[in-house]
Order: structure tokens, then sequence, then C-alpha cells
């Protein structure tokens, strides 16, 4: 599944030593947003972080971006030989995390890497083992997209919690903050986007302390590049019922 591991040394930056936070970053056909997430990513607290991108076999230029000019922005990189998904993609992220905690970082912009505060502040209390970042609670501002997409998220958090007996107002978000030794007792088998929903119920199932905290967002519209369809959606609910009632 990885086809290289580029290492920073390779690229004049030195890896961090016993980071307190990994970030994991997804990336498919990303070239026009890239360049200011890892900007963004790089300028924000905490600093002792790593930085690890997975390029899903990417086709529009963001391969070259990343070996490239880009190379001494982040610290890890792996190149997957075929596109295979974000859930393949985070599975191979996952696995050279090094971190104490591990969040997981889409690379569109749509989240905001300023929020790493407020998503590790629950972690570093010692309060909570996973933190998730809400886009339906708090006062952060949030862009107005689409309706349904909305429906859409609360009706699968709404099936997910039935099922978890837990009480998230939005499992479908990006945002996901998990101690290391807790992500090392899951093994992820979602190839795309099931990931959230399979996270959700192997996370509930270890009887972790979940926090929920909320984040802005600024979603985009397909025009701009969004990702997930409506086929997604069905194997969400496909994964709420698998890794709920089958395991």
């Amino acid at each position: 599944m990885i086809a290289m591991l580029q290492m920073a040394t390779e690229n004049n930056k030195q890896t961090i030593a016993n980071p307190l936070l990994s970030v994991v970053i997804p990336c498919y056909n990303e070239v026009r947003s890239i360049s200011k997430l890892l900007d963004a990513v790089e300028a924000a607290e905490p600093k002792n972080k790593e930085i690890i991108i997975v390029d899903d076999c990417s086709t529009d230029g963001t391969s070259e971006l990343l070996v490239g000019e880009l190379s001494e922005k982040y610290h890890k990189l792996i190149r997957q030989p075929v596109n295979c998904g974000k859930g393949c993609a985070l599975k191979a992220g996952f696995a050279i995390a090094t971190g104490q905690f591990v969040v997981i970082q889409d690379a569109d912009l749509e989240y905001d890497p300023n929020d790493y505060v407020i998503l590790l502040a629950p972690l570093i209390e010692d309060k909570a083992d996973v933190v998730f970042g809400s886009r339906f609670i708090g006062g952060r501002p949030h862009r107005v997209v689409y309706f349904w997409h909305m429906v859409g998220n609360k009706f699968l958090t709404l099936l997910s919690n039935m099922l978890t007996n837990i009480n998230l107002t939005d499992m479908e978000t990006c945002y996901k903050v998990v101690r290391k030794d807790i992500l090392n007792q899951i093994t992820v088998e979602e190839a795309r986007f099931g990931i959230e929903p399979e996270l959700t119920a192997k996370i509930a199932r270890l009887n972790a302390r979940i926090y929920e905290v909320g984040i802005s967002y600024y979603g985009r519209t397909y025009a701009e590049g969004k990702k997930i369809g409506w086929k997604d959606g069905f194997r969400a609910i496909y994964a709420i019922i698998k890794y709920n009632l089958f395991r």
C-alpha cells in the first residue's frame, strides 16, 4: 500500500522528537489548497507536532508540489501507488504517527488548524481520551452551505448514537483527536469515508472517555472541489450497522 515513505531529513527538515501531536493529512487532488493548508498547520499551536501527508495517488499536480517546492513544509510523506480512499490513507498515516495524540486534518481548508488548541485541551487536562470537533455546537464561525448535507449528517449521527449509546452532535466530523495508545487498539477496515462511523463505533466499544468541542467550519461547494457524495452516505449507514451490530 505504501509506495514511498519520504522522511523530513531528506528535505532539510529534522524529524520532531517526541511530538505532542501528529497531524495526519489524507490528500487527493488538492493542488489549489495544499500549500495554504500546510502553512496553516505549520503556524498553528502546538509547535511540537509532526506533519504527515498521505498523497492518495493525486493526478492534478499535487504530488509534484509535495515532492518539490512544498517538501520542507511537512515531516513525513507517504505516496500511495493507487487511489484507494480516505480510510486507506489514514490507516497508512496512523501507522507511522509518533505523537502522543493524533488528529485527522483534511487537506481542503474546510477545517481550521487554529482549533487544535481547543481540541487538545480536554486531552492535555486528562479529561478525555478522544475529542470530536463538532460543527453544530459552540459559537465558532461557519460558512453557510448545503442544507441537505446538514440533514444527512444529523441523521447519520443519530443512527450512530442509537447503536453506540453516546450522544455526539457530529459523528461525521473530520476533526477527531485520539490518544495514540487508544488508536493503536483500532484496526481501520474502511477504504473511503466509512472510516468516520467505523472509528466512532470502535472508540465507543473501547469505553474511551469522549469529549466534544465546537469548531469553526468553512464548507466547500462541489464547484470548489468537495468530494463526498450520496453514495458515501449509504456506505456510512452500512458501516454504522456493520461495526455496531455485527462485531
